[in-house]
């Protein structure tokens, strides 16, 4: 018994910290209207055009604003107060699926008023991802930002298993139109989080004052930097044509298994709780570091080319569920693995450019994907995800040689964030599970 509470406490430490443990809480009701949101606004988009280039096309939209000015948000995010600024832009996204929620319950929407909506929900998100993304360091501090990083990820995912599922039954009953009413009230919750935290418990880095360069100069500090410089180019590949299940998955559900709303949900349900299950192994025993991330990159493209041959739908669940733990397990890593090799003065920089790789990379492989399933099948599109992987993880492959860590069986990678704490980031070798 003393074994397990020992495990439970290292799997949840971080929510001993009661600033985070308020945040948590707050985003995980939160994040379950964002994935309903997300069901909704594929089926919606679906539903109307018939298409899945469309629904690449939204996805694009959506995420263009990431690709232009990511880079620009993290140098915003190193100059202010991130709390405040997510407050702010958190209320706006409230804003923003209420209005969508109002034209879909009066019947009323077109497709050219999702694309204009979509394009300002992208707006918020470029700017409040790097905030949201660095702003975790400054709630636990360095010793549990792993364990944090590794909570949120778990938090996602068990939204992801709880929102489209809910999505699929409330689509199917009441409409779509209730998804976004329902995901706009969620944002209460979160900002009523942000704005009742002990300021005097938190850590945050000192702001970056305003001068000229600061863009290049991050560009700059990447490129110089191969730690941070490969897992950025890594998730860039992968999330160009892996993360692109949006897209997929509503016509895996349709043309694939001839299924509606429901089996939408469903089948994105399975990825979050596969996710659910790795986010908790990652909290727990995870590692950071290139050689993590190469593995996880790896098995994550097992896991997709499974789930792309997957001849039954029961089967196709088990092999989402595997799906979701492979996201979680690369996401978490190579998040985590950005935050602790950054320095703080860089940080909101180089989770900008994070955010660029996985959500500024949809502008190209959405409408790809989406191109590919139209002219091919959605397996085929699920397929070139897969491959995408094995590409990233030869990618890793090839500079841990490079960095002299191929077989340096007790390797740790020293992590020296400015002033901060030393921190030792263990990649897989390190320890013995």
């Amino acid at each position: 018994m003393s074994r397990v509470m020992g495990v439970a406490r290292r799997t949840f430490s971080a929510l001993s910290i009661p600033n985070f443990r308020r945040y948590f809480y707050g985003q995980t009701t939160s994040l379950v209207g964002t994935w309903m949101q997300s069901v909704a606004q594929s089926w919606l988009v679906f539903t109307i055009t018939h298409s899945s280039t469309a629904i690449g096309g939204v996805l694009a939209l959506q995420t263009l604003p990431v690709l232009i000015l990511g880079p620009y948000a993290g140098v915003i995010a190193d100059r202010v107060d991130k709390r405040h600024l997510m407050i702010v832009l958190q209320s706006f996204m409230g804003v923003q699926a209420l209005v969508l929620g109002v034209l879909a319950v009066t019947h009323v929407v077109r497709f050219w008023e999702v694309c204009v909506l979509a394009v300002v929900l992208g707006l918020n998100n470029t700017f409040e991802n790097p905030s949201r993304q660095s702003f975790v360091l400054e709630m636990v501090g360095p010793d549990e930002v792993r364990n944090a990083v590794s909570l949120n990820s778990t938090m996602v995912n068990a939204a992801r298993a709880v929102g489209p599922a809910v999505a699929g039954l409330l689509i199917a009953t009441v409409g779509v139109g209730v998804c976004f009413l329902v995901n706009s009230v969620s944002f209460i919750a979160v900002v009523y989080s942000l704005v009742s935290m002990d300021e005097s418990a938190l850590k945050p880095s000192k702001p970056t004052e305003r001068a000229k360069g600061q863009l290049r100069e991050g560009l700059r500090y990447v490129a110089r930097t191969p730690r941070l410089g490969v897992p950025l180019l890594m998730m860039g590949i992968v999330g160009t044509l892996a993360y692109e299940f949006q897209v997929t998955l509503p016509v895996v559900a349709k043309q694939t298994f001839h299924g509606g709303a429901a089996t939408y949900g469903f089948l994105t349900a399975s990825m979050g709780i596969g996710a659910v299950v790795g986010g908790l192994v990652t909290a727990t025993r995870g590692r950071t570091g290139l050689r993590t991330l190469t593995l996880a990159g790896a098995m994550f493209g097992i896991a997709i080319l499974v789930a792309s041959v997957a001849p039954v739908l029961a089967l196709e669940f088990v092999a989402l569920g595997a799906v979701g733990w492979g996201s979680v397990t690369f996401l978490a890593t190579g998040n985590s693995t950005l935050q602790l090799e950054a320095d703080p003065s860089m940080r909101g920089r180089v989770m900008a450019l994070w955010a660029v790789a996985f959500l500024g990379s949809t502008p190209v492989g959405g409408p790809l994907i989406g191109w590919i399933v139209a002219v091919a099948s959605a397996r085929v599109g699920l397929a070139v995800g897969g491959v995408s992987c094995f590409v990233a993880a030869g990618l890793g492959l090839v500079a841990m040689s490079k960095l002299g860590m191929l077989g340096a069986k007790g390797h740790a990678d020293r992590v020296t964030a400015g002033s901060e704490p030393s921190v030792i980031a263990l990649d897989l070798a390190a320890e013995g599970d």
